[in-house]
C-alpha cells in the first residue's frame, strides 16, 4: 500500500514540477507576461508558499525512500551459540530445500521459495512430477523429506511445508516406424 501511494505522490511531484519548469521558462524567456493586481498578486504569493511547502515535503519524503534501508528483506538467519554467532543465508536453506526434494523419487523439477517467520521457517515448494507415481503420496514425502532435511542441517525450525504440483513432465513420443 505505500509502495503504491509513493507512486501517486511521486507522480504528482513530478506533474507539478514539470508545470512549473515551464512556466518559470515562459516567464524568463518573455514569452508570457504576467500582470496582477494587488489581491490576485497577494493570492499568488499565499498559492507559491502552499505549492512550494508541499513540494519540499515531498522532496524530503523522496529522498527519505531513495537512502533508507529495506528491513523487510532478510537475506541471512541469524543465530547465536555459546561459541559465536552462525549466519546462513535464505539461499542455503533455498539450496537445502532443492536437493531434498530433488531426492524424492518422481520429482522432475524444483523451484523453492523460503519466508521467515516467527514460528519458524515457511517452505515453499513448486514442483514438475513425472505423473508415474501418486501425487498425494509423492507430496506428502516431499514435505517430509524437505522439512526434516532443512532443520537437521541448518537447525532452525520448520514452520510448514507447501508443495505446488505445477505440471507433469511431457515425454517425447516415439513413433515406431514400418518399413
Amino acid at each position: 500500500m505505500a509502495k503504491i501511494l509513493d507512486r501517486i505522490l511521486l507522480l504528482i511531484y513530478s506533474l507539478c514540477v514539470g508545470v512549473l519548469s515551464i512556466l518559470a521558462i515562459l516567464l524568463m524567456t518573455g514569452s508570457y507576461t504576467l500582470t496582477l493586481n494587488k489581491e490576485q498578486g497577494h493570492t499568488l504569493l499565499i498559492s507559491s508558499i502552499v505549492v512550494a511547502s508541499v513540494l519540499v515535503l515531498l522532496s524530503i519524503r523522496f529522498f527519505y525512500i531513495s537512502v533508507r534501508r529495506e528491513r523487510h528483506t532478510q537475506s541471512s538467519i541469524d543465530q547465536r551459540t555459546e561459541y559465536g554467532d552462525i549466519q546462513i543465508s535464505v539461499d542455503t536453506i533455498e539450496n537445502l530445500s532443492y536437493k531434498a526434494a530433488s531426492r524424492v523419487r518422481g520429482v522432475k523439477e524444483v523451484k523453492t521459495r523460503i519466508k521467515i517467520a516467527e514460528s519458524g521457517l515457511e517452505i515453499m515448494i513448486r514442483a514438475v512430477v513425472d505423473g508415474e507415481s501418486s501425487i498425494p503420496v509423492m507430496t506428502e514425502e516431499v514435505q517430509k523429506q524437505v522439512h526434516d532435511y532443512v532443520e537437521e542441517i541448518t537447525g532452525i525450525p520448520v514452520a510448514y511445508v507447501s508443495v505446488y504440483i505445477a505440471n507433469l513432465v511431457h515425454s517425447p513420443v516415439i513413433k515406431s516406424r514400418v518399413e
